[in-house]
C-alpha cells in the first residue's frame, strides 16, 4: 500500500533516534527526544494558487528534512508510524551526508 499525500502535502518518516548521547551514555527509549529529521516517502503534486495552477513542491522523494517536534499529523499504517505535513512545516533539506 502506498500512501499519496494530496496538494502540499508530504508523507515522512521520521529517522531513529539517538541511543547514545555524545558523552557515551545509553538513553532508555522512554529517555530519547523524538527525532526531528526524516525521510521524505511521497510529495503531492502542488499547492493550488487562487488562478487554478499548481506550485511544485521544494522537496521531493528521497530528500532528508528536518521539521518542528510537532509538525504534521502521525497516522499508522501497516505498523509504520508516519507524518503527513504540509510543505510549509519543513524547516530545512539536509543536503549532503547521510
Amino acid at each position: 500500500m502506498k500512501l499519496v499525500p494530496l496538494g502540499d502535502k508530504v508523507v515522512v518518516r521520521r529517522l531513529e533516534a539517538e541511543e547514545i548521547t555524545v558523552g557515551g551514555i545509553v538513553l532508555p527509549e522512554q529517555a530519547r527526544e523524538r527525532p526531528k529529521q526524516g525521510r521524505v516517502l511521497s510529495v503531492g503534486d502542488g499547492r493550488l494558487l487562487s488562478d487554478g495552477t499548481r506550485v511544485d513542491l521544494g522537496v521531493k522523494e528521497g530528500d532528508r528534512v528536518l521539521f518542528n517536534s510537532y509538525a504534521g499529523t502521525e497516522v499508522k499504517i501497516r505498523e509504520e508510524e508516519l507524518l503527513i505535513m504540509r510543505e510549509d512545516e519543513i524547516l530545512a533539506v539536509v543536503e549532503g551526508g547521510a
